[in-house]
């Protein structure tokens, strides 16, 4: 006999398994429905993030709680890449969504001011992914803030306040911003990322001792083709709200943008597009572009632009089609 329907969140996936937290805070480990599971061939129908409604059921000599994931809410947002599905170790198109985690709030890309300096390239990808992702808030931190002793850093982040995102100078070294961090952490579904090397693991331990240490744990996860082994699990924090790190959105394949659509994404270039000459201007070499004029007087960074043409040979390579 089953139990009466439940509503959760996921706060653990891995290797087909959820671990649902129930309102009263007791976790489940579930297995997709059937139907879910025959639907969850093309993308991931229940991911971290998720609230999902569930059933109990008798197990049998087995502590643990296990129940059956019936139905998945619909999404306020939702951070995908694509996976390759073909070919040696996935080498092949890329064709499958594999959601990273649904329902954030909010994400912060963390970068150091200095040691390594910023990879901009990097974090143009991310925040693109982030506004593909219809998550609400977008945040840059910049750690190591007390090694930029000639405030180079402000500069660099200048065309990006002028976009409109948020960002945040921190130190784990020096507690610099800890406070405004945990604040905006409090209460929210919030994705937490960036490359090696720029001191995340001790920003995370400044903002709950021992933060850093449970995040890289279960972080990792190793990907060829359709043989996906994850341990990817939101960690809740003192404060209240949950965090995830996401590292797949370091080099990862955006999802579902076509190289046409990539200006759409790039809020910068967004507000020139529509005074392009011709409607399906690819901003390289047209006559009466609105993208190349604004670039040339300055009201564009060019480093920006750049990256925008990176990314775009990147999807074209994706979408064969094109």
């Amino acid at each position: 006999m089953s139990d009466t329907l439940l509503t959760g969140l996921v706060v653990k996936e891995q290797s087909g398994f959820y671990w649902v937290e129930a309102d009263d805070g007791s976790i489940t480990i579930c297995q997709l429905r059937g139907k879910l599971k025959e639907e969850a061939q093309a993308s991931d129908i229940a991911a971290i993030g998720d609230r999902v409604s569930f059933e109990r059921v008798e197990t049998g000599g087995i502590e643990e709680l296990r129940g059956v994931i019936e139905s998945v809410e619909d999404r306020h947002s939702v951070l995908s890449r694509s996976v390759r599905t073909t070919g040696k170790r996935g080498a092949g198109q890329a064709e499958r969504e594999h959601v990273l985690i649904a329902n954030a709030d909010q994400a912060f890309f963390v970068f150091a001011a200095v040691q390594p300096t910023p990879n901009l390239r990097m974090l143009d990808r991310m925040l693109v992914a982030g506004e593909c992702s219809d998550i609400e808030h977008l945040i840059i931190v910049i750690n190591k803030i007390d090694l930029d002793n000639n405030n180079q850093i402000d500069t660099t982040m200048a065309p990006y306040r002028k976009m409109g995102y948020d960002v945040l100078y921190t130190s784990a070294v020096e507690g610099i911003g800890i406070d405004e961090l945990r604040d905006l952490l409090a209460g929210k579904i919030s994705v937490f990322t960036g490359p090696s090397g720029v001191g995340k693991t001790s920003l995370l331990n400044r903002i709950q001792p021992g933060l850093g240490r449970t995040v890289k744990e279960i972080s990792s996860y190793s990907q060829e083709g359709m043989h996906t082994t994850r341990d990817s699990a939101l960690v809740k924090l003192e404060n209240g709200g949950y965090l995830a790190d996401t590292p797949g959105i370091r080099q990862m394949q955006v999802w579902d943008v076509e190289p046409d659509e990539l200006d759409g994404y790039f809020v910068d270039l967004a507000d020139y597009v529509e005074h392009c000459k011709f409607s399906n201007c690819t901003h390289t070499n047209e006559p009466g572009c609105a993208v190349l004029e604004a670039i040339e007087k300055g009201e564009i960074s060019r480093t920006r632009y750049e990256n925008y043409l990176h990314l775009r040979d990147d999807l074209k390579d994706t979408y064969i089609v094109y």
